[in-house]
């Protein structure tokens, strides 16, 4: 009769076994908790940005420094790729709109990294 041989040991094999499944899917749960972060502040920045320079007697030059300076306080500088901003038609109607362009590195130690591009649109007071 054969005897049953203990267990010792098997707890490094199930610890290595887990880890190898939950530490990828922790880093990609990460990866897109911070990419829809970023893309919701540089959104929302954008957004602030058009609507402070679509104000009476303000230049869309303005509403890109104003976009830079909320981006520079939340989001690292390196993200941030170009902020411009122009004068464009929404509806018929004069509007400014402010582009950001920025990208996300990968989390791990592979993978590509995730370019993206967000608009904020606002229409200008006319004074009339």
């Amino acid at each position: 009769m054969r005897r049953a041989r203990g267990e010792r040991g098997s707890a490094v094999v199930d610890f290595v076994l887990v880890s190898t499944i939950l530490v990828p899917l922790f880093l990609g749960i990460l990866q897109v908790g911070l990419f829809l972060y970023v893309r919701n502040t540089v959104t929302a920045a954008a957004s602030e940005g058009a609507h402070y320079a679509a104000v009476l007697n303000r230049e869309p030059a303005d509403g890109a420094a104003r976009t830079r300076d909320l981006v520079n306080g939340v989001v690292t500088d390196g993200l941030i790729d170009s902020v411009s901003a122009e004068e464009t038609d929404i509806d018929g109607q004069p509007g400014v709109e402010v582009s950001v362009q920025a990208h996300m590195p990968p989390l791990g130690l592979w993978g590509p990294g995730i370019s993206f591009t967000v608009e904020g649109h606002a229409v200008k007071e006319t004074g009339e």
